[in-house]
């Protein structure tokens, strides 16, 4: 009987030590917030312990249970000068505890809770009075049999996993021009979101949530080489170089994360609104360059906006290695869920200017997700769009490396480069440029046709050129900015339709007589605007034409 009885005893002690066996989430994995959920400071912490001492800050743990049953919570704090009040809620049941004066961690009791499903499950602390002297908040201590095999992130970074859509390209394609649109929906854009279009090989273009009071457009593109923290430290021959930029946006450095050139526009972008983007790229092979451009189209406008342009050594490819991403790059509130809709994706083909649709996407996450540290993220296909989510500790709606497939029903864009965002603004800054240049003696002008210059380097003889004409020329072109030659004739004279070339030459050249020599000075407008003509014409770049007339046609 006593062998029984003994038996008995080291039974009931195993099997209570297995019900009472501690699960230990640590305290930095809490997110502190306001009433309302929105980002505040975060306690300032010692070794053992959060130090809290703001009432209008909460603290919130979240976990992930896979069992149900009784959910048994306990606390480790210390109450420094004071015992303070503290209420604990979880799944609508509220608990109030008090925590005595003590200067090391104590394990407090708080109560338990029944779980009835699986899913995460959200812990809210909060107190009405803290002060004086702040209370300490370390792990939380959960037990029971619905704390078997629970889950959680143990890492102090807090950011939601970064979650990704990638575009396969056919190797037969090559790809000048990438076009996307996204939607935020209502409520998912909180602060310190990254919502990512057009990304490629070496770079990426999309919309972020800075703070309260600023929201940008973001074109950055990577420089060569394996940098990856420090720009001074590139060399100059992998280093990108800026050739142009949009009114208005600001363009500097970045490192961190690779290195390259960073461009952004403020603007105040909305939820609920479609804004589209596109990235074009000018490929050398000769050079091994290529020039990628960003433009964004501005709704209320209805123009779109030149970005930036950058043109990338040890490169000479056409796009690429094409995605779209949400990312939550600060941790402080990665609790909140982040939700973009993708839609009407096209891809330009070099060869013929055919834009192919791009229905097919492979979802993807990084290394926060692929660890396991964070699983609440998903994607999917909605009416005719790709959409992305994640953070809010929602339950998991996809995996590494699912497809998706959206309905081919969607039209080509059609990109109309003369409607542009900045033309004001450009225009005025191109008259100043040659209004400075005629001024300095760099230039000197006969006269001017609406916005074009044009100065009269020798009489001719013939008949005034008419801009029905096909004319047969001499010409050599440059910039006014450095004089950069960008093309000339060389032996043969060329024969153009007047009225196929830009719109300067249409208006200056007919005040030129055949036999004649003219310079005309073509501001970006009545040239080739925002668009990236080719690798020595930058966007909105004022061009000097020295032009021979040599013959007419009439049509």
């Amino acid at each position: 009987m006593r062998r029984f009885l003994i038996l008995l005893l080291i039974l009931v002690i195993i099997t209570d030590g297995k019900a009472q066996s501690k699960v230990l989430v640590p305290f930095h994995t809490a997110y502190a917030t306001g009433w309302n959920a929105h980002k505040v400071n975060r306690p300032s912490a010692r070794k053992d312990a959060l130090l809290w001492s703001d009432t209008a800050t909460q603290l919130r743990f979240f976990v992930h249970n896979s069992k149900t049953g009784a959910l048994h919570i306990a606390l480790n704090a210390v109450s420094l000068r004071t015992a303070k009040q503290l209420t604990v809620e979880v799944r609508g049941k509220k608990m109030n505890i008090t925590v005595p004066i003590n200067t090391l961690t104590k394990e407090i009791k708080i109560g338990t809770v029944q779980l009835t499903d699986t899913g995460f499950v959200e812990l809210v602390l909060s107190s009405k009075k803290l002060l004086p002297g702040a209370l300490g908040i370390g792990n939380l201590v959960l037990s029971g049999p619905a704390s078997e095999g629970l889950r959680f992130n143990t890492k102090e970074r807090l950011n939601a996993a970064s979650v990704h859509l990638r575009y396969p390209l056919a190797d037969s394609i090559k790809a000048i021009g990438f076009y996307n649109e996204i939607t935020i929906p209502q409520g998912y854009d909180p602060l310190y979101s990254y919502y990512m279009a057009t990304g490629f090989s070496r770079g990426y273009f999309g919309i972020q949530v800075n703070s309260e009071k600023e929201r940008r457009v973001i074109f950055s593109v990577w420089d060569a080489g394996n940098e990856a923290v420090d720009r001074g430290k590139v060399a100059d021959s992998n280093k990108v170089k800026l050739l142009a930029k949009g009114d208005a946006v600001v363009t500097n450095d970045f490192g961190n994360e690779g290195t390259g050139g960073h461009s952004h526009w403020v603007y105040n972008w909305k939820a609920g609104e479609t804004y589209r983007f596109l990235v074009t790229a000018l490929a050398d092979s000769a050079s091994q360059t290529t020039i990628y451009t960003g433009y964004f189209f501005v709704p209320e406008l209805q123009r779109w906006k030149l970005i930036a342009a950058f043109r990338t050594p040890k490169d000479g490819n056409t796009l690429n290695k094409l995605y779209s991403f949400n990312e939550n790059f600060s941790g402080e509130n990665g609790h909140l869920q982040r939700r973009a809709l993708f839609g009407n994706q096209w891809v330009q083909q070099q060869r013929g200017g055919r834009w192919v649709a791009l229905t097919d996407a492979i979802f993807t996450t990084d290394a926060t997700g692929r660890s396991g540290d964070r699983f609440d993220y998903g994607a999917g296909v909605t009416n005719e769009q790709l959409y992305l989510w994640n953070g809010g500790f929602k339950e998991q709606e996809a995996t590494h490396n699912d497809q998706f497939k959206r309905p081919n029903t969607t039209k080509a864009p059609v990109i109309d480069y003369t409607k542009d965002a900045d033309s004001l603004a450009q225009a005025r800054k191109d008259i100043q440029e040659i209004t400075d240049a005629v001024k300095s003696g760099k230039i000197d002008t006969t006269g001017r046709v609406e916005s074009v210059y044009y100065h009269i380097l020798q009489q001719g003889t013939g008949e005034y050129v008419s801009e029905t004409d096909t004319v047969t020329v001499h010409y050599k072109g440059t910039l006014l900015t450095d004089g950069t030659v960008f093309d000339q004739t060389r032996d043969k004279p060329a024969v153009f339709p007047l009225r196929r070339l830009i719109r300067g030459w249409q208006l200056a050249l007919p005040k030129c007589r055949v036999g004649g020599k003219v310079r005309v000075i073509i501001p970006s407008a009545q040239a080739y605007g925002i668009r990236t003509r080719s690798k020595d014409i930058p966007p909105n770049s004022i061009l000097v034409f020295d032009i021979e007339v040599v013959a007419t046609k009439k049509m």
